[in-house]
């Protein structure tokens, strides 16, 4: 029941009640402030995997899922993708409005020049197995940061937080196509300072000291517009992590690596690799119908995989967007002998049109097309999540930064409702039957 005079919600539970303020945002659902509820009313709140709880407050990017909108900083996503680059985003998400010419330009510069890693920390990689997963070389390396960069731990200082966030977003590319190379056995590739920031990491996954690197132009557009489109997406699990961690006053790079740990879960970051999965599965294009039907069908566990998304209850706009450059990718640089690009575009093309998925808004996402791009440009399949965490490392330090400059940010506690056992006394080990 709102009380419309004060502005607050009144939560009433037998003689009890509590009034509750609202928070208003700028746009989208408010919320209510239940900080006082448990002090008024000794209840608390369940809302397991916060469906329904925020957070936090952000001016960062915000989602309304039904209408199938993404803005960063309150940019429309389809104008960033179209007239923009992946670092003049991150400027944008980074310090809250679009840079002038000259602050892009020393922006660029900056991250330009902070791509290098230490030798010491290139020496890290000969302590990972040859074989292990790129992602788990992420999260250590990242995490190691903190040992080279004492200059800019002090968390409370706004300048070491911006000169931390800088390094990370600059070395990120560097770190994982150092993983790259580790994984296949060849000599790690230094940046290129007259590259951008896309076509940088192409060449530091794909040249070798031998011959020259010839770099596909589109190549570097695509990767830069899958850069922008994943590079924040509100509370997310991963985000909520960096958040979580930042909150206990743990350094910046302890803060991401935390980050990248939960981007590597399945359920998460792992979607475009299960993308490819199933087009595997399916092989062929004489199978599809086969297989829609078992998506289709109640008791069989097989689903479609890049269909449909969480919060997104309309078309995914980031994968309209990507839509176009998919099909620009596979015309030009695919393999004509790869049957899974043509398997991917005959299910696209079904999966459109077929009134099942269409009635239960199950379109294509961005994850269904960023693996087919990926595959075409060459990355390997335990890459996808690396590029995933390069790009979303703007996202994670714009939220950290956020976090920290909030006066009223506190360490994150949440709380549980209990359903074990009620209070019980030991019992000596000769006395248990």
């Amino acid at each position: 029941m709102a009380d419309n005079n004060r502005d607050v919600v009144i939560l009433k539970h037998g003689e009890m009640s509590a009034e509750l303020e609202l928070q208003h945002g700028t746009v989208g659902p408010q919320g209510i402030d239940i900080t006082p509820l448990f002090q008024k009313t000794g209840l608390f709140t369940y809302d397991p995997g916060f469906v329904s709880t925020a957070s936090c407050r952000s001016a960062i990017s915000y989602i309304d899922g039904d209408q199938g909108i993404l803005r960063y900083r309150g940019y429309p996503i389809e104008q960033l993708a179209e007239r923009s680059t992946f670092l003049e985003v991150a400027y944008l998400l980074l310090n809250g409005e679009l840079p002038t010419q000259a602050q892009l330009e020393g922006f660029v510069s900056d991250v330009t020049h902070h791509t290098m890693l230490n030798q010491s920390l290139l020496k890290f990689y000969n302590g990972f197995h040859h074989n292990a997963h790129p992602m788990a070389v992420m999260v250590g390396v990242v995490g190691s940061l903190s040992a080279f960069y004492h200059d800019s731990l002090y968390i409370h200082n706004p300048e070491h937080r911006a000169l931390s966030g800088l390094r990370m977003i600059a070395k990120m590319p560097t770190i994982a196509a150092a993983a790259y190379k580790h994984n296949i056995g060849e000599p790690v590739m230094y940046p290129q300072n007259h590259l951008s920031y896309a076509a940088n990491f192409l060449h530091m996954m794909f040249a070798t000291p031998c011959e020259p690197y010839e770099r596909s132009p589109l190549a570097e557009e695509a990767l830069d517009l899958l850069l922008i489109l994943h590079a924040d997406h509100e509370q997310n699990a991963s985000t909520s992590t960096v958040r979580m961690a930042g909150s206990s006053g743990a350094n910046p790079f302890a803060c991401v690596a935390a980050g990248i740990a939960a981007l590597w879960g399945p359920a998460h970051g792992g979607a475009n690799e299960a993308v490819l999965d199933m087009l595997e599965e399916i092989g062929d294009v004489r199978h599809i119908d086969k297989y829609i039907a078992k998506a289709k069908g109640k008791d069989d566990p097989f689903r479609l995989m890049g269909f449909g998304h969480r919060i997104y209850k309309n078309y995914d706009p980031r994968a309209k967007i990507i839509r176009k450059m998919c099909h620009e990718v596979l015309h030009e640089l695919a393999s004509d002998d790869d049957p899974l690009f043509e398997l991917a575009l005959r299910l696209e093309e079904i999966a459109s049109r077929d009134e099942y998925f269409l009635e239960r808004k199950l379109y294509p996402n961005v994850d269904f097309y960023s693996g087919i791009i990926y595959r075409a440009l060459g990355i390997p399949r335990n890459m996808f999540t690396v590029l995933f965490a390069i790009a979303r490392t703007v996202g994670w330090v714009a939220h950290w930064m956020e976090m920290m400059a909030d006066p009223k940010h506190r360490i994150s506690r949440p709380r549980q409702v209990y359903h074990g056992a009620d209070r019980r006394d030991y019992v000596p080990i000769t006395e248990r039957s």
